[in-house]
């Protein structure tokens, strides 16, 4: 299954795309939206576009994206619900369903620790994907967040043939 993670951000989207096939999983590439300016609406836009371009190239068959926490400041928060809700439509104009983890969640999934820092998360994307690139934060968490999506959607599918549901 090809997997899309996304981290989002109203500046800085990042993007992650991995195959993953039983424990297996394969870098495919990842990469940053960016936005710029002032106006709110014009940065909504580039996002989508440069979002909806990722899906037309890399062609996923899932999508996973990080949930939101609250910060002390509501107007960032806000434009980060804004953002995420670009990173939520994209692939369901594409026919996706859209899973969503807690920050926390990604970090004890694929560091072991749920308060763990950027470095280790770079860290271990990097060895579970060697061939990724992770020199950019916010690409490193979109791919923590796909790998995170393998595992989980791996156990979720266990559980329901299992339920029969």
């Amino acid at each position: 299954m090809r997997i899309l993670g996304i981290d989002p951000g109203l500046r800085n989207m990042g993007w992650g795309v991995i195959d993953a096939t039983g424990a297996k999983m394969r870098f495919v590439a990842n990469g940053v939206i960016r936005s710029e300016g002032d106006d709110l609406a014009a940065r909504l836009c580039a996002l989508h576009a440069g979002l909806t371009q990722v899906l037309t190239e890399f062609a996923p068959q899932s999508a996973a994206v990080e949930q939101t926490f609250v910060n002390k400041d509501g107007a960032s928060t806000l434009k980060l619900g804004q953002a995420r809700g670009i990173a939520l439509l994209v692939p369901a104009q594409f026919g996706l369903r859209v899973a969503e983890y807690a920050p926390n969640k990604v970090k004890k999934t694929v560091v072991g620790v749920g308060h763990a820092d950027k470095a280790q998360i770079k860290h271990m994307v990097r060895m579970q994907l060697p061939a990724a690139d992770v020199t950019n934060a916010d690409a490193a968490d979109a791919l923590a967040i796909a790998i995170c999506h393998a595992h989980h959607h791996k156990y979720d599918r266990i559980v329901l043939a299992r339920t029969g549901s």
